[in-house]
């Protein structure tokens, strides 16, 4: 008998809108408490509507499902097959509803972000990762690690969500670029390199004019070489470059073996290479290394809106 009425049952469930959990959530009240003015007391709600909810229901199935006692109800055997429907049903909308909302409040998902190799050296780009990961447990972060043109195209094409670039991307159609913070460039040279004896002045810009530079390319880091090229000039010269390096990180290796001197971040200290000495350097207004979070235009999905509030209060924190 129970099986035959879950069979009758079971092709409603399956057919069934949000509207009409209210009738699944009043048939389970009623038949737990066995007892119509109890379950309306439960609910909240007075009883006419209570009783109108189960007889609505009760016609759209065609069958009877509760039996009506002198005090009170019991369950038919269809009512009991649809009770037990009806709990897990009501059960799982719960906890779909829950899902949805921390979705929408940025709780859940995936995060793609991306990173130059000088970025990543600033202790401000893996300190904002970890406590996004500590916030947001619930949101599966991928990191890339790229040169800056790289890094747009994977934005532009949306296997990134956000970056950490230098540059400011002027000209970049569908991406945007939030400054974040400013850190002095320092000179990289290398340890056995007259200017590196430990003097406390800082060295003056102009005095590199005879010198030979190592740079990364201008694909790469972009925002940091124009920033360099333009200081030189302003310093009156241009920069000789011997050697172009594909990464900041591999410029600093080239340094240090001695085939000439560079610019970079003052993050780049902590990478601690071996034969370098880092000089800060004078007569160089306005040479800094910004750190900008690049996104898409439009770009307004919860995840990628809580970590830019996040972002955005830890640079508030660190200035």
């Amino acid at each position: 008998m129970i099986a035959n009425a879950t069979i009758e049952v079971f092709p409603y469930l399956e057919s069934i809108d949000v509207p009409e959990l209210r009738q699944l959530r009043a048939f389970v009240a009623i038949t737990e408490e066995g007892h119509i003015t109890r379950a309306a007391e439960r609910l909240g709600m007075q009883q006419p509507p209570l009783t109108r909810l189960l007889q609505g229901l009760e016609h759209e199935l065609g069958v009877e499902l509760v039996q009506r006692l002198p005090r009170g109800v019991r369950p038919t055997a269809a009512g009991l097959a649809l009770l037990e429907e009806s709990k897990a049903l009501l059960e799982r909308c719960d906890v779909l509803a829950e899902v949805v909302r921390r979705a929408a409040r940025g709780e859940t998902g995936r995060l793609a972000v991306g990173f130059t190799s000088s970025a990543a050296l600033h202790p401000f780009v893996p300190g904002v990762l970890r406590m996004f990961r500590q916030q947001v447990p619930g949101v599966a972060v991928a990191l890339e690690e790229a040169g800056t043109g790289e890094l747009m195209d994977a934005l532009l094409h949306e296997r990134l969500d956000a970056a950490f670039v230098r540059s400011p991307l002027h000209g970049s159609q569908g991406l945007q670029a939030v400054p974040i913070l400013e850190e002095p460039m320092l000179l990289a040279l290398p340890a056995g390199h007259a200017l590196a004896r430990p003097l406390r002045r800082p060295v003056p810009l102009p005095q590199l004019a005879s010198e030979d530079f190592v740079l990364y390319r201008r694909r790469v880091g972009q925002g940091l070489y124009d920033a360099i090229l333009k200081a030189c000039l302003e310093a009156g010269f241009s920069p000789r470059v011997v050697q172009e390096a594909p990464r900041m990180t591999a410029t600093l290796s080239l340094v240090s073996a001695g085939l000439g001197l560079s610019i970079v971040p003052a993050s780049m200290q902590r990478l601690r290479s071996d034969g370098i000495v880092y000089r800060a350097l004078s007569q160089c207004p306005g040479l800094a290394a910004p750190l900008h979070l690049a996104t898409r235009v439009g770009d307004a999905s919860a995840v990628l809106r809580r970590f830019q509030d996040l972002v955005a209060t830890a640079a508030v924190a660190e200035s």
